[in-house]
């Protein structure tokens, strides 16, 4: 393997994002530090009801994307070692400890200063950690709390029942009432409407990018440099900020499939990534991959907080169903692991994959149960070639870059010798023929 020259990997999009996550974290600093009487309300990336939020011009804030904030600035370790003094497991999720910390802290972090919640939303999918999660946080800051049951997929097709659907907006409905209370006013029902909307048109252009890495090479990175795109998309779903991003995104991503470019000089790899990044180490990780000429054409995570290429949008006409489907169905964080098993092979087959990575996070339970078994699987019965790796989303302690670059490594030259070696034999095979 020839050592590929180094990558930029920041271009326009990834500026335009750090202007709106700037100006979204400043609006949350003014809120904490007493210049805005704005109301705020902490809440999950999987899953959620933000576009009621945002009907009450009500900010979200996201406790996972604060966590993987501080890890990208790689300030969660001290944050975590002090949540583990309060008593919290070394395997404890890493997520909900850099967070403990950061209270401790006064949530005072280097991207700003995170606002005590008017309201703490709990919305349950799939992980009860979650649930543990909001309670200490309500314990701690005595802040008003409600939780939003989620029932599990149940069926075999992965469709909420009819009765899932209305149990789930009765929550709504009683989430409108307690939100009319806090603030004082009634919910603008066509306010909603038009948030409904608007977060279904950030969905329909996600769903168009995304489907772009179909195509050879693919214009971007679809885990990596979807990261950029999934803040914008969670943080400011709802609004005409977010819109606009996506727009300007989608015309880069579309102009890029019409000259050709790709986020590598060379495209040798098409890889599907399963399982959140190592936040503290993600250039280093990146590096690991792009040195081969791998890209990643699909992932997973960028799937946790919607689930929108293939097919879901959301419904202004029905606003309350609509988020309930979203919230039972349309997240990867809901579904059942055969259903998880089924996105990924969809993935391998529509967007032309060589190769499966899962990348094991050592404090996730959501995410890595069952991935011994998934690797089985598709090695197995699919003869997709899988490689498992392990380290961490938050906590540095768990990542070993020479361990894992040795995994790379020796992954992508098998992968290169089947190449090989199936070449050779589809050789011989038209030899013998002619």
């Amino acid at each position: 393997m020839s050592v590929a020259p180094a990558v930029r990997y920041q271009g326009t999009i990834h500026e335009l994002q750090k202007e709106l996550m700037t100006r979204y974290y400043g609006e949350l600093t003014d809120i904490a530090e007493g210049r805005s009487d704005a109301k705020n309300a902490h809440l999950l990336i999987a899953g959620n009801p933000v576009e009621i939020l945002r009907a009450f011009d009500i900010l979200p804030v996201y406790p996972e994307v604060n966590a993987l904030q501080l890890a990208v600035r790689k300030v969660s370790l001290p944050l975590i070692q002090k949540a583990e003094e309060f008593g919290y497991a070394t395997d404890n999720c890493a997520y909900v400890k850099a967070d403990i910390g950061l209270f401790h802290a006064g949530g005072v972090a280097p991207f700003g200063t995170v606002p005590k919640a008017d309201l703490l939303l709990c919305n349950y999918v799939g992980c009860n950690v979650y649930l543990n999660w909001f309670e200490h946080l309500a314990e701690l800051t005595g802040s008003p709390a409600v939780n939003i049951d989620i029932p599990f997929i149940r069926t075999q097709g992965g469709e909420p029942t009819a009765d899932d659907i209305r149990y789930v907006v009765a929550q709504l409905e009683e989430l409108i009432a307690l939100l009319e209370r806090i603030t004082g006013k009634r919910l603008d029902r066509e306010k909603l409407r038009r948030t409904v909307d608007l977060s279904a048109q950030a969905g329909e252009l996600w769903a168009k990018i995304k489907d772009l890495t179909k195509q050879r090479p693919a214009p971007y990175d679809a885990y990596f440099d979807s990261v950029t795109m999934m803040a914008p998309l969670y943080c400011l779903r709802g609004t005409e900020e977010c819109v606009s991003f996506f727009q300007t995104a989608y015309a880069e991503m579309s102009a890029k499939v019409a000259r050709g470019e790709g986020p590598l000089a060379q495209e040798r790899f098409r890889i599907v990534i399963e399982g959140p990044p190592p936040w503290p180490f993600l250039r280093a990780f990146r590096d690991l991959f792009t040195r081969w000429g791998a890209v990643a054409v699909a992932s997973t995570y960028s799937t946790v907080g919607g689930l929108w290429e293939f097919g879901f949008r959301h419904d202004p006409a029905k606003p309350l169903e609509s988020i309930a489907r979203h919230m039972l169905a349309e997240n990867l964080c809901n579904r059942t692991m055969l259903q998880r098993y089924d996105q990924i092979q969809r993935y391998a087959r529509d967007w032309n994959a060589d190769a499966l990575v899962i990348h094991s996070v050592k404090s996730c339970r959501l995410f890595s149960a069952g991935q011994g078994d998934m690797r089985e699987h598709f090695v197995h019965d699919l003869d997709l070639p899988t490689l498992l790796i392990e380290s961490d989303l938050e906590d540095p302690r768990y990542f070993s870059h020479a361990q894992l670059r040795n995994r790379i490594d020796a992954f992508f030259e098998a992968l290169e010798q089947r190449r090989v070696t199936a070449a050779a034999d589809a050789a011989d095979a038209a030899g013998v023929a002619s």
